[in-house]
């Protein structure tokens, strides 16, 4: 009698998707430390849904679906590659080289100094409120803006925040001077922006300005918004929908620098290789709470 021969085919084919599995996973963190932003990470984890969603798809045989899927999937995988061309080229040219430990070791991000940022647009400000010279300030806090947050973009600018350019630009005599300047971090992203104006009742003595700086808080979250008056030159900050004013320029300082500090540092420190690892388990469970809002054991203790 011959002896029975187990079937280890099945075994075989299991292991092979968890080494797969688990090289999808690896490749997956090395571009969360390399990209690691807090933008970036939400169209990241936008990429995952829909590459969970296309795998699923060709699981149940749902072929058309799944072919909409795979295109979309590719659509977003080349855009990617286009906005962050900077970081993958560097990713590129690091393995080109043979540097894998400068793979988990990512450049520093410069990352300016808060009070530099709330220094310049409050001296800006000072000196607009003084001269009773209307302007309008978008600061962006920890929820992202876009351009679908206002009724119109404006003239994209990308330059360091200064003193003397926030002055140019809400002088009389140039075309940008009705807008609204949006500031990303050190940035100023553009100027000219028309903002959204608020629905709420208001007090007849505000105007426009004072309206669009509502609309703008009311809409987005954690934004911030600096307001100088045509006619009286007295300063106010929106936030939430809500106007305080009027301020000092060393009371807005003041409250600037206590909003701002968490969201223009936004510098990325990932751990030498030495400690790494001893801790890629703790940075792998942090990156996955992050990406999909994974509630922490310490909140499941509160509750």
């Amino acid at each position: 009698m011959s002896g029975f021969v187990p079937d280890l085919s099945w075994i075989q084919r299991w292991l092979v998707r968890g080494i797969d599995l688990v090289l999808v996973l690896a490749l997956t963190y090395v571009l969360l430390l390399i990209i690691g932003e807090r933008r970036t990470l939400w169209m990241v984890r936008g990429l995952i849904v829909l590459m969970l969603a296309a795998a699923l798809s060709n699981q149940f045989g749902l072929t058309l679906l799944n072919f909409v899927l795979e295109k979309l999937v590719l659509g977003s995988a080349v855009a990617m590659a286009v906005i962050f061309q900077s970081e993958f080229r560097r990713f590129l040219e690091q393995l080109g080289r043979g540097e894998f430990k400068q793979v988990f070791r990512p450049s520093r991000r410069s990352s300016p100094k808060p009070d530099t940022v709330v220094d310049e647009i409050v001296d800006a400000i000072k000196d607009l409120s003084q001269n009773r010279t209307g302007a309008l300030i978008v600061i962006e806090g920890t929820s992202p803006l876009d351009e679908r947050d206002f009724q119109v973009q404006g003239v994209l600018l990308n330059a360091e925040v200064s003193k003397e350019l926030l002055q140019t630009i809400f002088q009389t005599s140039t075309l940008l001077h009705d807008g609204a300047v949006f500031v990303r971090g050190s940035r100023i992203v553009s100027a000219g922006t028309i903002l959204p104006l608020s629905e709420r009742t208001a007090s007849r003595q505000l105007g426009t300005r004072h309206r669009a700086a509502m609309g703008i808080t009311e809409r987005v979250e954690n934004c911030l918004c600096v307001v100088v008056s045509e006619e009286t030159g007295s300063i106010s900050l929106a936030e939430n929908g809500i106007l305080n004013r009027p301020l000092t320029s060393s009371k807005l300082k003041e409250l600037l620098e206590a909003k701002l500090r968490p969201s223009v540092d936004r510098e990325v420190v990932t751990p030498d290789l030495g400690r790494w690892s001893r801790q890629l388990g703790f940075q792998g469970l942090a990156l996955l709470q992050k990406l999909f809002r994974l509630p922490s054991s310490s909140s499941k203790d509160k509750k």
